[in-house]
């Protein structure tokens, strides 16, 4: 049980990084009802190279939300997704939602009074979104928002983690390379990803082990080798450091 000395955002941190430890597979979205007082809560990957799909929701109505907003392709989360910054309606029966009127039309009558939505990135990767929505009117503090937007930090690395958890590329346990047999120059491309690793460590500010989880998953989005991806960090033609923060 919680200490309930500790604030909530960092109860909530600690349970969002533990979400993947030992092979379990905690939700996603309960640190974020832990932190901000809202109705309910849904993750997910829409609108990258990752996949679209919902990884968790709290409950029906904010599993619906979130199928409206992959079935339609508009929503908070596309638009907070493509200008990388929290889209927020306090307010969401007077609001004025210009940027997804088919969506906003899709929710009435489901007694919403407030819908947010998140980003969720790894510098210049888009990992995903997080929606929360409230069933009155709430406007956020930037207190909240703040918090919110700190432990969506830790969310993106942890649903990677989730969505990478099949991938056989990299042994995730040990960091190194698979062997690949059509791969012409298999040590090559070895101590190319080592190079990049040690790169995006230095520019992050991350371990090896997060600096090569962020290959992979750059490699996965883009359906490339991860020896490929690690090419571009050392050629300097990919650039992993925007708007990146350590988890």
């Amino acid at each position: 049980m919680p200490d309930a000395s500790i604030a909530p955002l960092q109860v909530a941190l600690r349970e969002m990084r533990a979400a993947n430890e030992n092979g379990r597979r905690t939700s996603l979205c309960a640190p974020f009802l832990r932190v901000l007082s809202v109705s309910g809560a849904a993750v997910s990957t829409i609108g990258t190279g990752l996949g679209v799909a919902t990884l968790c929701a709290s409950d029906e109505r904010a599993a619906r939300i979130d199928e409206l907003q992959i079935d339609l392709g508009e929503g908070p989360c596309w638009q907070a997704i493509a200008a990388r910054k929290p889209v927020l309606s306090g307010d969401f029966e007077r609001g004025d939602h210009g940027e997804w009127p088919v969506f906003a039309e899709a929710l009435r009558g489901y007694e919403i009074g407030a819908l947010y939505a998140f980003p969720l990135t790894l510098g210049s990767l888009g990992v995903g979104s997080v929606d929360l929505y409230s069933r009155s009117p709430r406007h956020l503090t930037p207190s909240e928002v703040n918090d919110v937007t700190t432990l969506a930090r830790v969310a993106a690395w942890q649903v990677v983690r989730r969505v990478l958890a099949n991938d056989t590329d990299i042994e995730a346990s040990s960091g190194v390379l698979s062997d690949d047999e059509s791969d012409p120059t298999p040590g090559f491309s070895r101590r190319q990803v080592h190079q990049a690793t040690g790169m995006i460590v230095a520019q992050l500010q991350v371990s090896p082990t997060d600096a090569l989880l962020l290959l992979r998953a750059h490699a996965f989005s883009s359906g490339r080798p991860v020896r490929d991806v690690a090419r571009d960090v050392v050629e300097r033609t990919l650039d992993m450091s925007i708007d990146n923060e350590r988890a």
